[in-house]
């Protein structure tokens, strides 16, 4: 035993200050037997609760550490197995974290590691974010597969998304893996999606493997987050077994991991070892017929539709017929073939003759496929038990662009276009409704978080999700699809993809118990001290409760909130505005709480168009003492559209495009020139945070406008929700 361990085990008074040599199974009987003994009786207790579970998990940390120091006195090697139905050879896992946890640096760094590739090869930082958006954004939105090799063991991982509105990403890949590595931030410790996704994985009684990521950072409290990971493991009622995770402490940027953050080793080994040695392998049934659950879509352009699933009986061959099934729809079978199949390997797709049971891959040749379906024997068509995530919370309007430019940036025409304006079809195509309702059946087929109704006329639909995030990432992936070419004369740049409006987010009701309640959260806001009580207060105005406050690092607080969805929508820049950008917001559904009531959202009103023509400098110099501009010199506009926020309740028609007069006159020189402000550009985001119930936004391949809706009342105050 090490002499960090022995520390360990004293400070949890396991053991002796003497060290004594023991086997790997009597320090841990010793280390259980302590956590049985600090957990006396009600009326006996002097010691705080939060204070025993601390010290029951450094008994359990410590003889994990022994016992990974032992390996001799350990037994027998746990990745030999004596049972025919284990596949010895996999190990299947997901890596799950709370957004900017540092999950994909810890993928690059194990694929670096594995030899995935050259040594003189140049690979791209976050090699796993293949998505533009993921790139520009810096987050995971999708989940992937690739596969790593470690002493003989290939390990299948799955790299999860991180934010809460992705959370539907994360119930859908669980399904495929054995265990899970949930990433915890050195400094930040369990954070909103930590608890999600750790509340997932446990339901499905998947081995989690606690790593706590980041440990080179100078301000990293290590014990103060294994702590507060246990805590949060016996809050969600986790099990004795469940609460006795393994722990193992990384950096993911630098390559590095160790059983201890004292005794750090110069490679991810001790992290390989560990989800090995942990993380069971998947117990399969060759004999039986082919089951294969199908838990996510990927398309190839010429492959077609690609079905991804873990074999979990039977053996899938190339070439063979099979039937697809669903339990959803009991009775219902209808034939299919395999025409390729690919296993994981490497960071890339193989192809194979065969997958056997425990191991995933990807199927080509069903066209038709989608998530949650079974892919059966023909002899023996029995169906899985289907995916089920959680239901969405707000929803937006879909619906044809219908201002003055529309028409200019997208693509798609029909005969019949549905704008009549001067403008239609001058520079480019209209987006009908059967193009977005056809794009948006193509949505649902990948993403189970997602749902579309019919909206209220036949060009509209009312898209549902986990959070304006969610709905954005898709409004972003539509307008951005296709590619960009030159036209002219005079030669320009346009982007054929799609062109829409976009209503207002709406939180989703249901009734319960009789009554009607909406979807609240917890927000959890990293802010300095000084501007606790500009967040406190914003949050007051907004209905919000504060929960806790606690002091954090290097002069921060995090305040906990229990606050509607509807009083988070627009709240991010708000935020930002009254801690002068150095708020930190982080949020996760909680549950379904009666109606808050009227809530307080935008106090400034809008600086609206006043006719359609092209922004004037002349025109800016008085229209900017009004508030802020969202238009420039040379911007086109259109009567209606709102080009800036009005420094006032109430909206406000001016006129951006007036000219100034010409005349005979020498201008004088004592004229003084007005310095113009930088207008404040727009994107989907913000626009999304800031338009009200009288509002919409335009969305085209190249540009984002927020427009009057011309169905609604106009504004004559402050917006309410």
């Amino acid at each position: 035993m090490s002499f960090t361990s022995t520390k360990m085990m004293q400070k949890a008074g396991v053991v002796s200050r003497t060290p004594v040599v023991r086997s790997a199974h009597q320090v841990r009987q010793q280390a259980r037997s302590a956590k049985h003994q600090a957990a006396p009786s009600v009326v006996a207790a002097v010691v705080p609760q939060q204070q025993l579970s601390a010290a029951a998990r450094r008994a359990s940390l410590a003889c994990r550490v022994a016992a990974a120091e032992a390996p001799a006195a350990a037994g027998a090697d746990s990745s030999s197995s004596s049972a025919s139905n284990v596949r010895g050879d996999i190990r299947n896992i997901a890596i799950i974290a709370h957004v900017d946890h540092g999950k994909t640096t810890l993928v690059d760094s194990m694929l670096k590691q594995s030899k995935v590739f050259r040594a003189n090869q140049d690979m791209a930082e976050r090699v796993m974010d293949s998505n533009a958006l993921e790139r520009e954004r810096g987050i995971t939105i999708l989940a992937k597969n690739t596969a790593i090799r470690f002493k003989g063991v290939k390990i299948n991982v799955i790299d999860t998304p991180g934010h809460a509105d992705f959370g539907g990403e994360v119930e859908r890949v669980l399904n495929m893996c054995d265990g899970v590595l949930l990433l915890v931030d050195s400094v930040e410790g369990p954070m909103p999606q930590t608890r999600f996704v750790t509340k997932k994985a446990l339901a499905l009684n998947k081995k989690v493997v606690v790593v706590v990521n980041k440990i080179d950072k100078p301000a990293a409290r290590p014990e103060w987050v294994v702590d507060s990971t246990f805590e949060l493991f016996m809050d969600l009622g986790a099990t004795d077994e469940q609460c006795d995770f393994p722990v193992v402490y990384a950096s993911g940027v630098n390559g590095i991991a160790g059983m201890s953050p004292d005794t750090m080793s110069e490679t991810l080994e001790p992290l390989f070892d560990t989800v090995v040695r942990e993380v069971a392998p998947p117990a399969v049934a060759f004999e039986q017929p082919l089951q294969m659950l199908v838990t996510n879509i990927d398309y190839d352009e010429h492959k077609g539709r690609i079905a991804i699933g873990r074999v979990s009986a039977g053996t899938v061959k190339k070439g063979i017929p099979l039937s697809i099934c669903s339990s959803l729809e009991p009775g219902k079978v209808r034939p299919g073939k395999v025409n390729e199949l690919f296993v994981y390997d490497n960071f890339s797709r193989i192809p194979v003759e065969e997958v056997q049971a425990g191991d995933i891959c990807a199927v080509t040749g069903i066209q038709d496929i989608g998530i949650g379906e079974t892919l059966c024997s023909k002899e023996s068509p029995v169906a899985l038990p289907t995916i089920k995530v959680e239901e969405p919370t707000v929803s937006m309007t879909f619906k044809v662009n219908t201002s003055p430019f529309a028409g200019k940036e997208g693509k798609f025409n029909t005969s019949k276009p549905v704008n009549t304006s001067p403008f239609a079809g001058k520079e480019g195509k209209f987006v009908t409704s059967r193009n977005l309702k056809d794009r948006l059946d193509r949505e649902l087929e990948r993403n189970l978080a997602m749902k579309v109704e019919p909206g209220e006329t036949a060009d509209a639909f009312v898209v549902s999700g986990r959070g304006t995030l969610h709905l954005g990432i898709l409004i972003e992936s539509m307008r951005r699809e296709g590619y960009e070419f030159e036209i002219g004369p005079p030669k320009s740049m346009r982007r054929e993809g799609y062109e829409f409006e976009i209503r207002p987010p709406k939180v989703i009701t249901r009734e319960v118990d009789g009554h009607k309640c909406e979807p609240y959260e917890e927000a959890i806001v990293e802010v300095p001290e000084q501007y606790v009580g500009s967040v406190v207060e914003l949050f007051a105005q907004r209905k919000g409760e504060m929960q806790d406050m606690q002091p954090s690092i290097e002069g921060t607080t995090r305040l906990t909130f229990k606050i509607a969805t509807r009083g988070l929508l627009g709240l991010k820049n708000a935020l930002l505005t009254a801690t002068r950008g150095l708020g930190l917001l982080n949020t996760i559904f909680d549950s379904y709480r009666p109606v808050a009531g009227e809530i307080s959202m935008r106090e400034q009103g809008s600086l609206i168009a006043f006719e359609t023509g092209q922004v004037t400098a002349y025109a800016i110099e008085t229209a900017q003492e009004r508030g802020q501009l969202f238009v420039k010199p040379g911007d086109q506009v259109y009567e209606g559209q709102v080009v800036g926020v009005y420094n006032k309740s109430g909206d406000l028609k001016l006129n951006v495009c007036k000219a100034k007069a010409l005349t005979n006159m020498r201008a004088s020189q004592s004229e003084k020139k007005v310095a113009l402000d930088e207008a404040r550009i727009m994107g989907l985001d913000d626009a999304l945070e800031y338009i009200t119930d009288d509002e919409q936004v335009e969305v085209t391949p190249l540009s984002i406008r927020i427009r009057k809706d011309p169905s609604a009342k106009p504004s004559r105050g402050g917006s309410r929700r």
